[in-house]
């Protein structure tokens, strides 16, 4: 890697941060729920491209003392940028030799992998499955993961309706199933392996039929409890969130469980490989030594519509998202699906 300057503000030369270069939401209006994890559509007129220089010889991070954000398309990108707006700020005091931050609306997760990747882009939010598959084809580092509705981690399940004959996985052979968005965590892939460990063969790539014991139908985790309930599909894959109660000690009228998976990690916050150690504690340290303003938006006030949904972070290694890269091996998915 080409030497790097030093941008480090009142840190001085601090060791590395331990950022292993492994793989280390619900949300409130039915999106990808997973915070951040479920979308792969087209994104806005500043997304990025990724750049070139696969090898990293030619990257780009950091060019013109900028610091290159990378928010993924889980939201229309105005209520993105708002509330990521104190985030931004913050960056922009924090580090030095730094003139400001640039927050990009990434195109989907394939850009966003392959932009932290080529050093053309610095810190990226994602879901906890673009995590997984990031770090394992060397693009991405996890360097936090956030806290959301009270919890570091969150829950799938799979749910049909009360009168149908569905009351074990098995049931669903031949069966139509909705999902949230193919790239979800809670709404897709946790789903899927569930599955697949109970004897049903699954798509041979998420968005895609081919292969499966029942017909898939991607959408997103309201879309698809929606379609439960109206009876176009007869059983859904979902984060737990969309389909609990309001005090989340069971389920809501009409939705019968089927299968539940526990303890998904909420969605991580990412860096590109070719920052030095140096660079990533300081990232690192913007985050877990600012107050709680960092996460109420833009109009600088709490409990309002542009809040982020989660309200700390922690630092995060391979270990943390190991879960996720394991249901990522067993359906046999890979980077490729995001291209």
């Amino acid at each position: 890697m080409r030497s790097r300057r030093t941008f480090l503000k009142g840190v001085g030369a601090i060791g590395g941060i331990g950022v292993l270069a492994g793989c280390s939401g619900d949300s409130n209006d039915g999106g990808s729920g997973d915070g951040s994890d479920g979308s792969s559509g087209s994104g806005g007129d500043n997304s990025t491209d990724g750049g070139s220089g696969s090898d990293g010889s030619d990257s780009k991070a950091y060019v013109d003392n900028k610091i290159k954000f990378l928010m993924s398309p889980s939201e229309p990108q105005d209520q993105l940028r708002a509330q990521y707006t104190p985030i931004k700020e913050r960056l922009d005091s924090y580090v030095d030799a730094v003139d400001t931050v640039e927050m990009q609306y990434a195109a989907n997760y394939s850009a966003t992998l392959t932009a932290l990747g080529t050093g053309t882009g610095d810190i990226a939010e994602t879901g906890p499955f673009a995590a997984a598959l990031g770090v394992n084809s060397g693009n991405a580092e996890v360097l936090l993961q956030r806290k959301g509705y009270g919890s570091w981690t969150y829950s799938s399940a799979i749910v049909t309706r009360p009168e149908t004959d569905i009351s074990s996985l098995t049931d669903l052979e031949g069966k139509t199933i909705g999902f949230a968005d193919a790239l979800s965590a809670s709404g897709s892939l946790y789903p899927l392996s569930m599955l697949k460990e109970a004897g049903l063969s699954v798509p041979e790539e998420p968005g895609s039929p081919a292969g499966a014991d029942f017909t898939p139908r991607w959408s997103t985790h309201a879309q698809a409890a929606e379609a439960l309930k109206s009876g176009s599909v007869d059983a859904a894959g979902v984060g737990y969130f969309i389909v609990a109660n309001e005090d989340r000690t069971g389920f809501v009228d009409g939705v019968e469980p089927v299968e539940q998976a526990e303890g998904i990690p909420r969605a991580p916050i990412m860096v590109s490989p070719q920052l030095s150690e140096d660079e990533k504690t300081t990232v690192q340290k913007a985050f877990t030594e600012a107050g709680d303003e960092l996460y109420i938006g833009a109009d600088g006030e709490a409990d309002t519509d542009d809040d982020l949904w989660f309200s700390d972070v922690r630092p995060a290694s391979l270990e943390k998202y190991q879960p996720v890269i394991d249901k990522a091996k067993t359906l046999g998915y890979g980077a490729d699906v995001f291209e």
